[in-house]
């Protein structure tokens, strides 16, 4: 996979994107990361890249011209002996689709990612309109800019790749991937001062240790993130699961 950052601060990416999981993936040539300052394809001899909104009103709005020429400018991600393939293009903005594990997910199988990374007050809408193919937001509030959005949606999806977590179950199992919380986890001592591991896990049967993880997945769910669970159909263990958690709560 070919990733590439459109910010004015490249700097930021420095750090994260030589270290942890996505250096390591980097150095296996599992992903390429770019920045690309689009401060340098400004078509004016200030180098500016936003003006006044028309209209009036406060705030700056980032032009057109850079971040299309900056986008244009990007060689294609072409396989051997296969046509270029044209990225997906995604603008970090709060106004966009609310990121999950599925958009993780759908994103993870994509050849070219582009990320625009705005500032001020917002971009003339035409980027949106016939550039961008994805509008994200990680969350309903302001940052300062789009690379901090940016930096946790390229995590997110990198570390699905294959070969680029040690155990590949690891991404199977996480938080969302199932729909539901991931399960508790344990490691040794198996008691730590007068607390101990539950005894199920220390049994060695995995099928036992396996019920015991989806049924904690479920009363974490419904402890933490009920909606989750929202539309959801349930099998006739995990009803009997629901009725037991409600009864532990009661007697609470």
């Amino acid at each position: 996979m070919r990733i590439d950052v459109l910010t004015l601060f490249p700097e930021m990416f420095e750090g994260v994107f030589s270290s942890s999981i996505l250096g390591k993936a980097c150095d296996k040539g599992i992903v390429a990361l770019n920045t690309v300052n689009f401060r340098d394809y400004s078509n004016n001899k200030h180098n500016t890249v936003d003006d006044y909104p028309y209209g009036g009103g406060g705030g700056m709005v980032l032009k057109p011209e850079p971040i299309f020429a900056a986008v244009e400018s990007l060689p294609l991600h072409q396989e051997e002996g296969q046509d270029p393939v044209k990225p997906r293009v995604i603008l970090m903005c709060p106004q966009g689709e609310t990121f999950t594990q599925k958009k993780a997910e759908e994103l993870s199988n994509e050849q070219h990612l582009v990320f625009i990374c705005g500032h001020y007050e917002g971009y003339d809408e035409r980027i949106r309109q016939y550039l961008v193919t994805d509008e994200l937001s990680i969350g309903d509030y302001v940052l300062t800019g789009g690379e901090l959005p940016a930096m946790v949606v390229i995590d997110s999806v990198v570390r699905l790749l294959p070969g680029v977590l040690g155990n590949e179950m690891s991404a199977v199992t996480d938080s969302f991937s199932t729909g539901l919380l991931e399960y508790p986890h344990y490691t040794r001592p198996a008691k730590f001062r007068d607390w101990e591991v539950p005894e199920m896990l220390l049994s060695g049967h995995h099928e036992n240790v396996k019920r015991w993880r989806r049924k904690e997945s479920l009363f974490r769910t419904l402890e933490r993130r009920p909606d989750l669970l929202e539309g959801r159909e349930l099998s006739k263990e995990e009803k009997a699961w629901v009725v037991e958690w409600k009864g532990r709560k009661q007697e609470e």
